[in-house]
Parts: C-alpha cells; sequence; structure tokens
C-alpha cells in the first residue's frame, strides 16, 4: 500500500478528492457529524499523500523540468488550499450552526465566501508565484468600481448580516416591519420573506427592515399582544365603561393571567371617548379570533350597562328583561305579545363574585338568564374540576332541568357581580308546548353544549419540553 502510495501520489490524491465528493453526496444530509468526520479523514489522508510525494502547497511544484508532472503538481497543491478553505467552512458551519440556527445562514456563506476568496488568493501567491500586490490593487478598483454599480444590493446584504448577527427577529417569529405583519418564513441574502395574515408573501429588502421599525411579537417568551378600541358617547361615565369592559376582558379563557390585560382610555373628544383593551394570547394564530370576541364581549357589556349607540334603542320603552329577551338566542321565534308578557315573568336575582350559581348535578328550578357579569363553566375531570368555558350577558343556563327534569353537567360559578333572570320552569313550558321552534332551539343548545364539554375534556395537555443546559447555552 505504501509502495503504491510513493509511486503514484499524484493519482491517489485525486482519488482521494473524488472519495470526499461521493461520501458528501452519498451520506444523508442529517449525519452532519459522520459527513464531516469523513471529510476531515480526506483531508488529513491527502495532506499526508501530497507531503510524502514532495509537493508543498507553500511553494510551486518541484518538477519544473518535466511539464506534465509539474502542470498536475501544480494542480494539486491548488486543490489543496481549495479542499482546506472547503473543510474548514464546513467545520465553521458545524460549531455556528447550534448557535445561530438557520437564521445565521448567511453569516455562515458569508464566512465560506471569505475564505474561499483567502485560500484562491494564497494558491496564487504560492503555488502560481503571481505578483499577489498587483493582483489585489486591481481586484480592489475592479471591486469599487462592482460596489459603486451593486451599491443597493450589496446595503442588503450587509444589512442582512447585521440582522442574523444582532437577531432582533428569528424564523417563524411573528413581527411587524414598518406596519408590514406576518410570520418570518425565510432570511436570505438580499430580503425577508414574511407570510402575512392574509396567506400572501411578503419581500421586505433587508436594508428596509434594518433601517425600520421592527415589532416582534413572538418575544418575550412567545407571548403575544391582542387588544381592541371601542369609541364611546363622551356623555357615558367612564367608570361604568372601564367596568364593562374590564369585564369583556375577563369573559374569555384566551387571555393569559400573567402578564395582566388592562384598559386605558386613548382619546377624548366633545362626542365621543376611545378606549383601549389589551391583552396577551399564546398563539398568533389565534389573534384574529380572539378580537372578534373581545369586541363582541364588549358591545354585549357595555350594552348591559346601559351604554347605547343608537338614539332609537335609546328611545324604546322597553324594561332590561324585555332587551335581554331580544339579544337571547333562543327566544327569536317568539311573538312581540310572547316577548312582552314573559319579560313579566321574569325575576331578577343578584350573585356576588365567587358564589356558586348552579352546582354540579344540581337541578335547577329555573332558565337562568345572564343580564350582567361573568360565569365560569367548569366539569369534573379525574378529581378536580375543570373550566371549560365562560359566559357573559345574553347567555342562559339550567336548561337540563326545563326539557327533562335532569340535572346540571356542569358547576356555574360567578366570577363578577352578577345580574340574573329567572324565568319559572312552569312558565316556560308553557310556551314550549306552544312554540316547537323554541323547544327545538333549546335541545340543540344543550347538545351543542355537551359535545363542546366532552370534546375539551379528551384533549390532552401539550407536552413541555424540558430545557437542559446545552439548550440554554445554544441560546446565548
Amino acid at each position: 500500500m505504501f509502495l503504491l502510495i510513493s509511486n503514484h501520489p499524484l493519482i491517489i490524491g485525486g482519488v482521494l478528492m473524488l472519495a470526499d465528493l461521493m461520501c458528501w453526496q452519498l451520506l444523508e444530509p442529517t449525519r452532519v457529524k459522520l459527513r464531516i468526520g469523513a471529510r476531515v479523514l480526506a483531508f488529513v489522508l491527502f495532506s499526508w499523500v501530497i507531503i510524502n510525494a514532495g509537493i508543498s502547497p507553500l511553494q510551486p511544484a518541484p518538477w519544473p523540468d518535466d511539464t506534465t508532472l509539474n502542470l498536475m503538481g501544480t494542480l494539486i497543491a491548488i486543490a489543496w488550499w481549495l479542499f482546506a478553505s472547503r473543510t474548514l467552512s464546513v467545520i465553521i458551519s458545524f460549531v455556528l450552526m447550534p448557535r445561530t440556527g438557520h437564521t445565521g445562514r448567511l453569516l455562515q456563506d458569508v464566512m465560506g465566501a471569505a475564505i474561499f476568496l483567502i485560500a484562491i488568493v494564497a494558491a496564487a501567491a504560492y503555488v502560481l508565484q503571481l505578483p499577489v500586490k498587483g493582483l489585489l490593487a486591481t481586484s480592489g478598483a475592479v471591486a469599487i468600481i462592482v460596489g459603486l454599480a451593486l451599491q443597493s444590493t450589496l446595503s442588503d446584504v450587509f444589512s442582512g448580516i447585521v440582522l442574523n448577527t444582532t437577531k432582533p427577529y428569528q424564523l417563524d417569529d411573528w413581527i411587524s416591519i414598518d406596519g408590514i405583519e406576518g410570520k418570518v418564513v425565510d432570511i436570505d441574502w438580499r430580503a425577508t420573506h414574511l407570510m402575512t395574515a392574509q396567506g400572501s408573501m411578503a419581500v421586505i429588502p433587508n436594508s428596509v427592515a434594518a433601517k425600520g421599525k421592527v415589532l416582534n411579537f413572538s418575544r418575550p417568551n412567545n407571548v403575544h399582544g391582542v387588544s381592541i378600541t371601542i369609541a364611546v358617547p363622551s356623555s357615558v361615565r367612564p367608570r361604568r365603561v372601564l367596568d364593562a369592559l374590564e369585564k369583556a376582558l375577563q369573559g374569555t379563557r384566551a387571555l393569559l393571567a400573567t402578564p395582566k390585560p388592562r384598559i386605558a382610555v386613548k382619546t377624548s373628544t366633545l362626542e365621543y371617548v376611545e378606549y383601549e383593551a389589551s391583552g396577551f394570547i399564546l398563539s398568533m394564530d389565534q389573534k384574529a379570533e380572539v378580537r372578534n370576541l373581545l369586541f363582541d364581549l364588549a358591545h354585549r357589556h357595555l350594552e348591559s350597562s346601559g351604554v347605547v349607540w343608537s338614539s332609537e334603542a335609546a328611545n324604546r320603552p322597553w324594561t332590561r328583561q324585555r332587551t335581554l329577551l331580544e339579544e337571547v338566542r333562543i327566544f327569536r321565534s317568539l311573538s312581540e305579545e310572547d316577548k312582552d308578557n314573559l319579560a313579566q315573568n321574569m325575576t331578577p336575582v343578584e350573585y356576588a363574585p365567587d358564589q356558586v350559581i348552579l352546582p354540579l348535578d344540581g337541578a335547577s328550578a329555573f332558565l337562568l338568564v345572564i343580564s350582567a357579569g361573568v360565569i365560569s363553566v367548569s366539569v369534573r375531570k379525574g378529581e378536580s374540576m375543570f373550566e371549560v368555558g365562560r359566559m357573559g350577558p345574553g347567555e342562559i343556563m339550567g336548561e337540563e332541568g326545563i326539557l327533562s327534569e335532569g340535572r346540571s353537567e356542569a358547576e356555574f360559578r360567578s366570577l363578577s357581580s352578577c345580574l340574573m333572570f329567572q324565568i319559572d320552569k312552569d312558565t316556560l313550558r308553557t310556551y314550549l308546548s306552544q312554540r316547537n321552534d323554541l323547544k327545538v332551539a333549546l335541545t340543540k343548545l344543550q347538545h351543542y353544549r355537551q359535545r363542546a364539554s366532552q370534546s375539551l375534556l379528551m384533549q390532552k395537555p401539550a407536552a413541555v419540553k424540558k430545557a437542559g443546559f446545552l439548550h440554554w447555552l445554544h441560546k446565548r
């Protein structure tokens, strides 16, 4: 073997380079350590073979009288520099990847290009004995001309390097750049690619992103802010509005308890006052749904507190009970006369915060209609109670006892002070016997709630990933 290597060093060197290329292509990209190990081993063997053959990468080929050998030796020496630069760039990429992830790909590519450029200059200086100073001077002049011609593109490239180094955002982050909001799907040499909520692709030049206003909704801790703005007539006392909006924020489980949701007065004019209600959610995918829900809850709680926007609604001679029947979906099929009569048979009852309104397995002799406040609905899961939802103005409870003398399948507890109206089961059954569509609507509501409760109980909690020391170190 050693005799073969000593007799045919140039051929063996070429075979090693081909073997390295084949191993790199045949080995799966996921086996990173094996691929890098094979490349390093091939480079070490290649260096040993050419040095034993008398070829030095720091000197010209040692066969000036033999044109063929001299040409092959020169090519092998140049190949050593390229082989070395490729091996070094692969090792640097492997070292940087755990720290920068895929967002550092641009920085790695730039470093790899710089290493190859240094290798080419070194090969020209040591192997080909070319006047490097003149070459560098000429290349510098060419670089200035090219740089002026590609000023905008180079600005994007270097801005991309800055963005990947400082990392104001990473892949899969939800961000906003100068008002353009979306999910980061790629950061390349020239631009940052955002997938917007409308499903379109926004391509923002890196130079614009580096100079523009960047809002990262995924930091800290992957918590995302959501807010709504409500305009209320200035004649309404602010305290009444703030109380209603606090109940609206309390009326959804999607908002996180920490950081705490808040309400603030945004602007004030002679005609109206703008209020901003804001909170935080875990996923940006929920943002549109939660905002829509918050608008609906805000309207319902403001209306239950007596806030009206139209003069027509303000001039209606209806009691609160009669107005409430207009908001409850199952009573929409009743005539105006039936609603007027039913409103007269509704009895108000108040509950303090954290008071059980209807216990689990309890039998209700009334249909309860929520007029104001927030109700928590919990079912039993194992040995503990599990909250499955929250209710607000215009919603009802206790339908099981009305339809089939059944017992409550959930516990209803007040989260805030509540005002409710009771409808006696005998009174309501009179309407059920006369109005089949009312009975159908009440039955559908009961079945929907049962299915929703069972679906939530069957959901498995998301697995929590353990963050060890190495995970922490990679984030530094």
